[in-house]
């Protein structure tokens, strides 16, 4: 039997390869075909409504009379409300080609309460080339990933990265400040020793390379440095394949201090002397910490400065007020 069992392996391998991979392709296949139900219904509302333009309130006549007819025999997914929304995705999206069948309804919903276009489109993108689930697209959004990106981008270039029509070449294209580490799960209590964060981060490594950005793989935490007798230990080191480099993260529990630049930069400097390719380009540096001065920053590190980062860091997610408020003084700052 061990023997059969030995000589069998492979082929159970790959037939349940072939299983997990039909389930999930019938999976996608009834979730789209959930997705064409509800743009052929709304085109067929808007139709209906427009048939009827003399009367300003016809459109919802129709839908509370659909919802009426369709909701007892077909359930809660064909109520007034959604009914408003198959109408709104169809106006939103009413080229039928236009409908990506990588995206679920869940994930429609969410898009079409978006009144930014170009907002929109990112968010669409960015779903269909990380493969987003539902949950991971509401985090995005809740936590205003787009906003924070336009904070040290214009509008072309975030868009043209989600559209793949170029490729990030400045890390500000892809780190964002602040970032929001609210899925580490951690109570709320006025003071955290850095082992603790980097623990949970790489508890949830995954919910931390999505928050960092695209391109990003794990490569080593605590890395140890031995200089002539001195050791020193890199928090955590990441590359990034999209801009090809090292990516050096030291997390501070405090204020930025212009002691952890010049620690930072040591670090980078180590990384592109000794451990960095010819063929790569030069390592970055990110230095996460509760707050910052941001003159200081820029007072501390060189002008022409590309590799330098320092990045605010929130584990609790504000509210989009918060959020918004933090944006704007940023602006006002550099403005």
């Amino acid at each position: 039997m061990n023997n059969i069992s030995t000589e069998i392996k492979d082929v159970v391998r790959d037939v349940r390869t072939i299983i997990d991979s039909s389930r999930n392709s019938a999976i996608r296949s009834v979730n789209f075909a959930r997705v064409q139900m509800y743009w052929n219904i709304g085109k067929r509302i808007l139709e209906k409504e427009q048939q009827g333009k003399q009367r300003a309130d016809y459109g919802k006549y129709i839908i509370k009379n659909l919802a009426l007819a369709l909701e007892p025999e077909y359930g809660s997914g064909f109520s007034v409300r959604q009914l408003e929304m198959c109408r709104q995705f169809y106006r939103m999206y009413p080229i039928a080609n236009a409908v990506r069948a990588e995206l679920n309804w869940t994930q429609y919903r969410m898009l079409i309460s978006i009144a930014d276009d170009d907002k929109r489109e990112y968010y669409e993108l960015e779903a269909v080339n990380n493969c987003w689930t539902s949950r991971e697209l509401e985090r995005q959004i809740n936590s205003m990933l787009y906003e924070r990106l336009l904070l040290s981008n214009n509008k072309e270039d975030v868009l043209a990265v989600a559209r793949k029509e170029r490729i990030p070449e400045n890390p500000k294209e892809i780190i964002k400040d602040p970032m929001v580490l609210e899925f580490l799960g951690l109570e709320r209590k006025s003071h955290y020793y850095e082992k603790d964060i980097e623990t949970a981060l790489i508890d949830h490594l995954q919910q931390f390379l999505l928050e960092l950005g695209n391109g990003f793989t794990f490569v080593a935490r605590q890395k140890r440095i031995l200089l002539e007798d001195d050791e020193f230990f890199v928090d955590l080191v990441l590359y990034n394949r999209l801009l090809k480099c090292f990516v050096i993260i030291e997390l501070k529990t405090n204020k930025l201090t212009h002691q952890d630049l010049g620690q930072l930069q040591m670090y980078v400097n180590y990384f592109d002397r000794v451990e960095k390719l010819p063929e790569e380009n030069s390592t970055i540096g990110i230095l996460l910490c509760t707050a910052k001065n941001d003159m200081a920053v820029k007072m501390t590190l060189p002008e022409n400065n590309s590799t330098i980062l320092a990045s605010e860091y929130k584990l609790y997610l504000p509210t989009q007020e918060q959020l918004l408020k933090e944006i704007n003084e940023v602006n006002n700052l550099f403005e």
